[in-house]
């Protein structure tokens, strides 16, 4: 089932199911509910998982670490959707330290597959609209 075919009701509770799933990915060292949120054929499936991972890199510190090696491995993935969802969420960390994923962009603005290349270019305009300071030199 789609995300907009549930009612309100039960978005909610799949959105908190996929904070606890992903929050247990990184917290037990693996990818299984990020890999099965991040390839979802649902745009609204991905997008909560993106912004899961954003969420949890300002409300967790201790996690960031573990997160962005994560993030990096899924860049290497052989599903599109799963690089594309893995920009957007560098995306949500760059709104505030572009510098920690700066190189991320440099290469997946290269990627073979355009949703990708569409991703990182999304992803900068988000992050120039929420901080407006040039970010590239």
């Amino acid at each position: 089932m789609r995300f907009y075919d549930l009612s309100k009701e039960e978005r909610g509770q799949l959105v908190e199911k996929i904070n606890r799933d992903i929050l247990s990915d990184l917290s037990s060292d693996k990818t299984d509910y990020i890999l099965t949120y991040f390839s979802d054929e649902d745009t609204y499936i991905r997008k909560t998982g993106y912004l899961t991972i954003g969420k949890l890199f300002y409300a967790r510190p201790e996690l960031q670490k573990q997160l962005l090696s994560t993030l990096e491995k899924l860049l290497e993935h052989d599903k599109e959707k799963v690089r594309q969802t893995a920009v957007n969420a560098f995306g949500e960390i760059g709104k505030f330290h572009f510098e920690k994923v700066q190189h991320i962009f440099d290469t997946a603005l290269f990627d073979e597959h355009h949703s990708v290349r569409n991703a990182v270019i999304g992803s900068v305009k988000k992050m120039g609209e929420k901080n407006p300071k040039p970010v590239f030199a």
